[in-house]
């Protein structure tokens, strides 16, 4: 049979049908210390028993913390034990690679995956993942894609991630020499921040977290920046009962951000908390992640506020507020990776690519200020980056 015309009286009617929904998330971000006391309800709280049934939980924790922290499996497992009317361990606590290693490894992501899949872990069941950034990254990965999306309760351990990524929906592991490449937008259940984990961090460690609540500060309070500013003595002697109340508000700056901020799942192209992020993802990599993601953070805050200030968009007096803070709190604004500026600027085309394909990125107006712009002059950023590189205490 020859297929219909229009002229043998045949017709084509093309229809479109549009159904808008939304799905309603729940964002919990507990504090708390010593999470892991049996008379700390916190962990319990948030692992419900649906229809009667003990929460079923398989513990996942980062090896820099058991390290650290020797008796914290035996604590997982005593809680546990405690909390019996309430849930329970389906195997004993995994230990996986932590730092950046379990991010650039596909090994990683595929021992997490098959241990939830052995234990017979379901969509009403509970991964807890007990670490850095990373780990949380890429534990959060293989929970976000088994059974498209199980139960993901974070226990954020480092500074950083208790201030910034440990609270955020984003997860995702490393891939094709491409920061984040593969990951999923998937809220976790809720979020644990025990301000003990902290106290055992290296210096290094221990200091990345500001470069976050620097960060958040001058994206959204001129006052938090002052905060920080007028700590610096205190945050860089190590001073907990200063490092606190700027993880605590730094984390409820970026809760607040991703539920009233619109656009949760950054399906637009701005991604305003990524503010000084285009460069320091490819500082990262440019480094073999020798620089840390808070150094690389705090490098390019600095470089984006230089060049906010060649273009007339900021005031060099308050470039200097900004870097004077950052060298304040122990960062170093200097690399040899900024002399590659060629491979350096490549990482603009990678954070369009990741926006979803075109660029734009987060500038200052004055602190607290933020603005978006959509083009990136090369030449004068390539002069910003040398400016800071000759000494960031002397460019103004």
């Amino acid at each position: 049979m020859s297929e219909p015309t229009q002229s043998s009286g045949w017709s084509f009617e093309n229809e479109a049908h549009d159904a808008a929904f939304a799905v309603a998330y729940l964002h919990r971000v507990c504090f708390t210390r010593d999470v892991l006391d049996t008379a700390n309800p916190a962990l319990r709280n948030v692992l419900q028993a649906d229809g009667g049934r003990l929460a079923r939980v398989l513990v996942f924790v980062d090896d820099g913390v058991a390290c650290a922290w020797p008796d914290l499996k035996d604590g997982i497992i005593a809680y546990a034990r405690s909390h019996a009317d309430q849930m329970t361990l389906v195997d004993a606590p995994i230990q996986i690679t932590g730092g950046e290693a379990c991010k650039n490894d596909w090994q990683v992501f595929e021992r997490v995956a098959r241990a939830i899949t052995g234990a017979a872990i379901c969509r009403r069941s509970y991964v807890v993942v007990i670490g850095g950034g990373a780990v949380l990254d890429a534990v959060g990965f293989a929970a976000a894609t088994a059974h498209r999306g199980v139960r993901l309760v974070r226990l954020p351990t480092t500074t950083l991630a208790q201030a910034d990524s440990g609270v955020g929906v984003k997860n995702g592991i490393n891939a094709f020499g491409r920061k984040n490449l593969l990951g999923t937008f998937s809220p976790p259940w809720a979020v644990i921040n025990d301000e003990a984990f902290p106290s055992t961090l290296s210096e290094r460690d221990w200091r990345c977290g500001l470069a976050e609540a620097v960060k958040v500060a001058l994206l959204k309070s001129e006052s938090f920046f002052e905060q920080i500013v007028a700590a610096r003595p205190r945050l860089r002697n190590r001073d907990e009962a200063a490092m606190r109340p700027l993880v605590r508000r730094s984390a409820l700056l970026h809760m607040r951000h991703i539920a009233d901020g619109g656009d949760p799942f950054e399906l637009n192209e701005a991604r305003p908390l990524d503010f000084g992020h285009w460069s320091a993802h490819k500082l990262e990599q440019m480094t073999g992640f020798r620089l840390k993601h808070g150094e690389a953070v705090a490098i390019g805050i600095a470089l984006d506020c230089v060049y906010s200030a060649m273009t007339g968009l900021l005031e060099w007096s308050d470039v200097k507020r900004i870097c004077d803070c950052l060298t304040g709190l122990g960062f170093e604004l200097v690399h040899a990776a900024l002399q590659e500026s060629e491979t350096l600027l490549a990482g603009l085309e990678e954070f369009r690519e990741h926006l979803g394909g075109g660029l734009t990125i987060t500038l200052l107006n004055a602190i607290g200020k933020p603005l978006e712009v959509h083009e990136i002059d090369h030449a004068v950023m390539i002069e910003a980056a040398s400016r800071l590189r000759r000494s960031a205490r002397v460019i103004f």
